[in-house]
Formats: C-alpha cells, structure tokens, sequence
C-alpha cells in the first residue's frame, strides 16, 4: 500500500462510517483511495468549517471520533474553528489533513501553512509524518489519543509525498505510549473519605457536567441521587446525564441556569462535581461560590483538580467507575427538609414568559419540547436561543443534547445536526439556531438537502445578535452597537432555493400546527423560519464575574443600573 491507502485502511479498521472532506491537490492521492473503501462514505461538505462540526455532531451523538479530511493551507487552517470547539468540549476527533512536499516545508510553497504549529493550541495532540512507515502507528495512536481518557481532537499532517511512497510496515494491533497513561479507578481511602462527607452532609447537590455524559454514567449518576435523595444540578453540556424530567432534577445552573438551581447552589453544604470543571459561567465570583460547602471532585483529568476550585477530596477517574465504586459505601440521607425546600424554590420561581405581546422563542421551544415528548437530539448555535432552549427543552438521556459549551461557536448548530444525523439516522434530530450564527455556516444546507437528511431546522429570527444586544441593554446604557441584523435574508426562500421544504411563523397562534407539519415531514429537511420579538432577553440571569447569590430572576425595573460585567458574554 501506499501511504494514502494506509490512512484509509486505519479508517477501516477503526470501523469508521463517514469521513467528512473537502479536497484539493495537498490530499488527493487520499481521496483517490477512498474511491475503492466500499465501507465508508465520504460526505462532500461544502466548506472546512462545516465539515469539522459535522463530525464533532456525529461523535457527540454516537460517542465515536468524527473523521475529517481536508487539504493544506487555507483547507487546514478553515478547520481551526472545529477544533478549538472539540478541544474545549473534550470531543474525539481525527482530523486528517494534507501538506505540501517534504522537499518544499518551510520554503513558502503553494498552499503551505505551518498546520502543527498553528493547532497546536488547540487539539490534544498533533503529528506530522515525514515517514511514510510511520502512518500505520501513527494513525492508530491518533484514534486511541482522540476516544481514549479525556477526548479531544488529534491532527494528523501527512505531506503528498508521503501519501504516494510505498510503505511496508504493518499495523499494529495495540499502541505503545508509555507517557500516556489514562487512569480510571481511584484510590480506595479517597472513596472512603468521600463518602464520610456525603454521609455527613444535609443538604448535597451533585453537580454533573460533560464527563458524565462521555462516560456514559447516566445509571450511576441516577443510582448515587436516588440512593441518597439528593438532587441533582446539570451543566450546559451536562445535559441529558440525568433525566431533567427526574422529580430530583433541578436543571441547569449557572448563569442562565433555574433559579432554583442556583438558589439550591447558594443553600447546599456539599456539592460533588461529575465530569465537571467549575468552570465562570458556573461559579461567577469564585470566593463567593459555595464557600462554606464541602466540595468533591471525580474528573479523569488531574489538570482540572484545584485549577479553578480548591476541592476537599479528588477523584481521578472514569465517572462510571468511580460512581460505581462509591455506591456501596453510601446510605440513605436524611434530605426530606432540603428536597422540600427546593420544591417551594421550584413553585416560587419557575421559567416563566409573556403570553402576550408577540412571538417568543420560549413558547415555540416549550411547544417543541411537549410535541416531541423530550425526544428529540438537539443541537443549537451559541446566544439566547441557545438558552432558551437549555431551559426549555428538557434532555432525558446522553447524548440528546449537541452545543458548543466552552468555545461559544457561532454556526455550530447547523452542521452539528447534520453530523448527528449521519450517525443516528433513526432519532429525530433538530438545530435550533439563531439569525446571526445560522448565516456563518448556512452553506451546510446544500449538504442536507443533497443527502436528505430528515433533520428539522428552527431558526429563532430576531433581527438582532441577541446575546450581545442583551448585554448591551442591561450593561451599557442600551447603546446598541454592531447588533442589528436588518440585511438578513428571507430564510424561507433561501431554504426553497436549496429544495428545501420551508415554513415560516410570525404568531402564537400558529406554533403547534407548523410545528406539527414539520415533525411530520421526513422526506428531506425542514426549516422553520420564526420571526419572534426583537427585543427579548434572557432569564434568569448571573451577571458575568457576580456571586450566585446575585442572580437576577426577571427583567430589572429599566431605572436599575448594573455595574458593567466581568469577562466575555
């Protein structure tokens, strides 16, 4: 084989589906040897950007690494977005990219970029294979790096010629990296010492992020909150490692998160974080969160222990097998006056929304959620939709819930959908998306409608970056700057242009049945066009940098003046 063969044998023994590409000259010779792998399919996406969220939607949906294929230079470079947007969310992905001749690095050659350096920062590992009897290791180690501990994206830079030599080694069939070690069980004293604190406690909270949901520790986590009554508070990208229609469920916390959530985050004496990092958009002021609450940490990265949080106890490990471990040396906890606390937190100050006045997001995300019965995998954009649609559309398993967590990636929705839809053909799948983040990579429909795929697009249209605009009221003075969307296009037309079949809702009173439509038309894909009020915000709502405590559960009277936030919206 030559070395592109072999980049296409790994895949087959990877036991790859899809290989989403673009080509250009650096990578054709592994094109060309796609053309005989009757085991895979290449999805010809129609931009570098596209395609690296495609497969991070397939691998957040089916647990598997996305594989993208794409050329040097600008081809290389387009995929930066994706894989800071995988690194940040732990996704494993194996982006292969091609590169100019060996004889030509450093020399300034066509479509030449320094593709290592560049992603560097941003993948959890990167080759450039010089040797061609290199690729077979090299292209195994990638796989294991990007699935194997915490996930992340791996880049793999192979020169044309390296993809045309002759190569004779063999395959291995385990890899060896004796300074990569994952480890996945925890000390037993750290166990012991663990449930000590929880058998003490009165008023847990579990706190479960992203490492649940990649672990797939849903059961444990739900076994851990039933055996002890505690209930149980979930990140953004926590969503779905516990049944948010559980009766312990207080959904999401954080800076959009319930005020409940938050409201049992300020009140509990012991939260145990699970596959969670702490992160500002959970802790805003951190000498103000949860100080005199006792705190544990289970991660399988060591990195995250005291980097933000100074935690009690540590540990290390796979959450499902830590969890599982714990359960036996815990009891029953006396948790009856904190559940009935949070009940009346929960009766006090449910998500709520006007009726009147227009058409809300709120009440096209409630309906959605009540007509798909909670079903649907969702995948959003970043800003108020993306919130609304935490808040609103509840995730009752893992792996339902796709959206761009630690980066913030506009245009991450729409592709991401698409991905989840090539690796679960079955489940319905849905991008909720706004105005602004839709245009970034719209060029995606091309790919839906040439494949069919039965994904349900939603784009909640208000004519502004909402997120931003939001800020802008509530921060500064309402000086409105760089937000307005007026030059957007008509999306319904937009959508036909691309043979794709189209609604559009401007009342309430329409909601349920274009929303039935719909759900009920699987021929192809669908896009919603919903123009809703311009000039909605967000609630509830944690100033950036603020304490918890200092949660802001409705719209301020207009006179109340906000000190500006710390940090980014």
């Amino acid at each position: 084989m030559n070395g592109a063969q072999v980049v296409v044998a790994a895949f087959e023994r990877e036991d790859v589906d899809f290989v989403f590409g673009y080509p250009g000259g650096a990578c054709m010779p592994i094109f060309d040897a796609l053309v005989d792998a009757s085991k895979l399919k290449l999805v010809l996406v129609r931009h570098e950007q596209g395609g690296t969220h495609m497969a991070d939607g397939y691998a957040r949906a089916t647990g598997k690494p996305g594989v993208v294929l794409v050329t040097s230079g600008p081809g290389a470079t387009n995929t930066v977005t994706g894989l800071l947007t995988a690194q940040m969310d732990s996704v494993p992905l194996v982006v292969v990219t091609g590169q100019t001749m060996t004889v030509n690095l450093g020399k300034d050659a066509f479509q030449e970029a320094d593709v290592f350096g560049v992603t560097m920062p941003v993948v959890k590992h990167s080759y450039l294979v010089k040797d061609v009897n290199d690729l077979p290791r090299v292209m195994k180690e990638a796989f294991h790096l990007a699935s194997s501990g915490r996930p992340g994206p791996v880049l793999v830079d192979i020169p044309k010629d390296v993809q045309t030599a002759g190569c004779t080694a063999d395959f291995p069939d385990e890899v060896d990296m004796p300074g990569y070690q994952v480890q996945t069980r925890c000390a037993p004293d750290d166990l012991q010492r663990t449930a000590d604190l929880i058998m003490n406690s009165k008023r847990p909270l579990l706190y479960v992020g992203a490492g649940a949901v990649i672990s797939q520790a849903g059961k444990q986590v739900r076994a851990l909150a039933e055996k002890l009554g505690a209930p149980v508070t979930t990140t953004l990208l926590g969503k779905g490692a516990f049944p948010e229609t559980h009766e312990l469920s207080v959904g999401m916390l954080g800076m959009h998160g319930t005020a409940y959530a938050n409201k049992t985050v300020v009140d509990c004496d012991l939260i145990m974080a699970i596959g969670a990092r702490w992160d500002d958009r959970i802790t805003g002021k951190v000498s103000a969160f949860c100080p005199d609450a006792v705190k544990i940490h289970i991660d399988i990265d060591p990195a995250e222990f005291g980097k933000i949080i100074q935690p009690d106890v540590s540990l290390q490990g796979d959450a499902s097998l830590v969890l599982a471990d714990l359960l036996p040396l815990v009891k029953s906890l006396k948790t009856k006056p904190w559940l009935t606390q949070i009940a009346k937190w929960k009766q006090r100050h449910p998500l709520k929304y006007p009726k009147r006045g227009g058409l809300r997001a709120q009440h096209i995300l409630d309906e959605l959620d009540r007509l798909t019965e909670s079903r649907g995998v969702i995948a959003t954009d970043v800003g108020q939709h993306q919130m609304w649609a935490a808040q609103f559309c509840k995730s009752c398993r893992e792996r339902q819930w796709l959206s761009s967590g630690g980066a913030g990636t506009m245009g991450y929705g729409l592709p991401a959908a698409l991905g989840a839809q090539f690796g679960c053909p079955d489940d319905l799948v849905i991008a909720v998306v706004g105005d602004g983040g839709f245009q970034m990579t719209q060029f995606e429909l091309a790919t839906a409608a040439i494949h069919k795929l039965p994904v349900k697009i939603l784009v909640i249209n208000n004519s502004y970056l909402g997120m931003v605009r939001q800020w802008q009221q509530l921060f500064f003075d309402n000086r409105e700057s760089g937000v307005g969307m007026e030059g957007n296009p008509d999306f319904v037309k937009l959508a036909e242009a691309y043979g794709i079949k189209s609604f559009r809702i401007r009342r309430a009173g329409d909601i349920t049945r274009v929303l039935k439509k719909a759900l009920d038309y699987n021929a192809g894909p669908v896009l919603i066009d919903a123009v809703v009020v311009k000039a909605d915000n967000v609630f509830p709502m944690i100033p950036s940098g603020a304490p918890v405590s200092d949660m802001l559960i409705e719209e301020p009277p207009p006179t109340t003046k906000l000190e500006k936030p710390v940090g980014s919206t």
